[in-house]
């Protein structure tokens, strides 16, 4: 595919998209295994990586998908998986274990009907609660939630940096309809790429969990590179080994925390449709789609989260402040929750949900007839 090399404008499903994404932000590992409706982005890695000198493995089912994806990244490699709920629930152990080891992955989840094996075809945004906590224990994760093929490239791409910036696994959460959406694409000539911070080679670490201070993000030993470390899932202090400590529990619990939380506005990424108007739907993904048209019909206000975790809750609050606010999701509601604490604290006037299931979309006249009484 020479648009790979050369950018241009390409007519792409967004799935294809999210792979040119990922090769174009310097993915050079993929482990897969194939799932509706995410099975075209396995299919586009494992015929265009290996032409670039990338390696990509079909596994035997998305648990070893993910611990591949992880070993990967620890030898070096720019990793990513692809999956949808039911491989997604398959893989939150590992991604849990990405998490305390500070491993940067990518993981793609493009949503259909659940829970279990659900609705294999349909659409879906039931899976927000588990892209944001869904493994056990404290932490903090990143989610971004493109709405069109052009953003399933732009934000893989942001996946990507920002797993390699902060040492973190990425979700990016995409759902049946935007994945095989056929849209316009724009593929840059350039990408700007992060790398992750690494130790020089064959150095003695003896601190490999050690933070910076300015970041909070330790420099990244890799295996087969002369580094020897001890990486464990346990709770473990600086040195990377074991240790059964409240302090050292403590400490690195909160740093990994603080990584991503003060990077809050940085990752917080958003997009405000008639901010003046005392009516406002906030919404994301497919959904936003639809949103968009009343926004523009009705003259509400739109606004539509790419970033679902971490949420910029003071610049949230003070976009909802004094307006009555709809947050239609095709779940039983997910985020509104969060959106109406929110409201409460800062002064929304009313926060209603609008939820839908069973696979079809919202349409327009749906969300109209939902906001008429503020009208």
């Amino acid at each position: 595919m020479k648009f790979l090399e050369f950018g241009g404008v390409c007519f792409l499903m967004g799935d294809v998209a999210a792979g040119v994404g990922a090769i174009l932000a310097g993915c050079d590992f993929f482990a897969g295994y194939p799932i509706t409706p995410a099975s075209e982005i396995m299919e586009f890695m494992a015929e265009e990586l290996p032409k670039r000198g990338g390696v990509f493995i079909q596994m035997e089912d998305e648990i070893g998908s993910i611990a591949a994806i992880i070993g990967a990244s620890w030898a070096g490699r720019k990793a990513m998986t692809a999956t949808s709920g039911p491989g997604y629930s398959l893989m939150q152990e590992n991604i849990g274990y990405a998490y305390m080891t500070e491993t940067p992955i990518v993981v793609i989840n493009v949503q259909r009907a659940g829970p279990s094996t659900g609705q294999a075809t349909m659409p879906a945004q039931g899976d927000v609660m588990q892209s944001r906590f869904g493994t056990h224990g404290d932490y903090e994760s990143v989610v971004f939630a493109p709405n069109s093929p052009q953003e399933m490239l732009d934000l893989t791409i942001k996946a990507f940096n920002t797993a390699e910036m902060l040492r973190t696994p990425v979700t990016v959460l995409s759902d049946e309809i935007v994945g095989h959406l056929r849209e316009r694409v724009e593929i840059p000539e350039k990408v700007k790429i992060v790398n992750r911070k690494t130790h020089p080679l064959g150095h003695r670490i003896e601190y490999p969990f050690k933070a910076d201070e300015d970041d909070l993000v330790p420099k990244f030993p890799m295996f087969g590179k002369g580094h020897r470390v001890h990486v464990t899932g346990l709770s473990h202090s600086e040195t990377g080994y074991p240790v059964e400590s409240a302090y050292e529990h403590s400490k690195l619990i909160r740093r990994l925390f603080e990584k991503i939380r003060k990077r809050t506005r940085e990752l917080f990424d958003y997009e405000v449709i008639n901010e003046s108007s005392k009516v406002k739907i906030v919404s994301y993904g497919c959904v936003s789609r639809t949103a968009r048209l009343i926004a523009e019909k009705r003259g509400v206000g739109l606004i539509r989260l790419k970033t679902l975790n971490p949420i910029d809750e003071e610049l949230l609050g003070d976009l909802i402040q004094d307006s009555y606010v709809l947050v239609p999701e095709m779940n039983m509601g997910q985020l509104f929750y969060d959106i109406k604490r929110i409201g409460l604290e800062y002064g929304a006037l009313e926060v209603r949900p609008f939820n839908k299931i069973g696979g079809d979309p919202i349409y327009p006249n749906e969300i109209e007839e939902a906001i008429k009484q503020w009208l």
